[in-house]
């Protein structure tokens, strides 16, 4: 048997700023263990573990890691939207006038990710082409 990723890491500025943030788009929470000050901070949701941690260095290019969220319960302009509520801003549009497509943007310290197209919304795409969507 192989490794299990255990938490994704994410070097940041402000480790419980940045893990707040996180906490309210994955619907998670920061650890009870966690404090403002604190060098390292987890949240934990259920996709997984985001663990941030302080180091003294800026973001300087872009991420070569990235995630991409998925909305569960929305579409993903919503989810968008939402997110955009929280404190990310939006980096590229990739979303296409057929419904396609994804949207990227950033956390509050300039982390890129990528918010793509519910299942929901890929089934109908599904439906009313016969082909499953990318």
């Amino acid at each position: 048997m192989g490794s299990l990723v255990r938490h994704v890491t994410i070097d940041c500025a402000d480790p419980y700023r940045l893990a707040s943030f996180w906490a309210s788009v994955l619907g998670g929470a920061v650890s009870d263990d966690d404090k403002p000050g604190d060098p390292e901070v987890l949240v934990d949701s259920a996709g997984g573990g985001l663990l941030f941690i302080a180091v003294p260095e800026a973001k300087s290019v872009k991420n070569r890691v990235h995630l991409d969220l998925q909305p569960q319960d929305r579409t993903r302009d919503a989810e968008v939207e939402r997110v955009l509520a929280l404190g990310a801003t939006l980096v590229a549009d990739h979303r296409k006038p057929d419904g396609t497509g994804w949207a990227t943007l950033a956390d509050p310290e300039g982390n890129e990710f990528c918010v793509e197209r519910s299942a929901a919304e890929r089934a109908e795409t599904e439906a009313v082409t016969g082909i499953e969507p990318a």
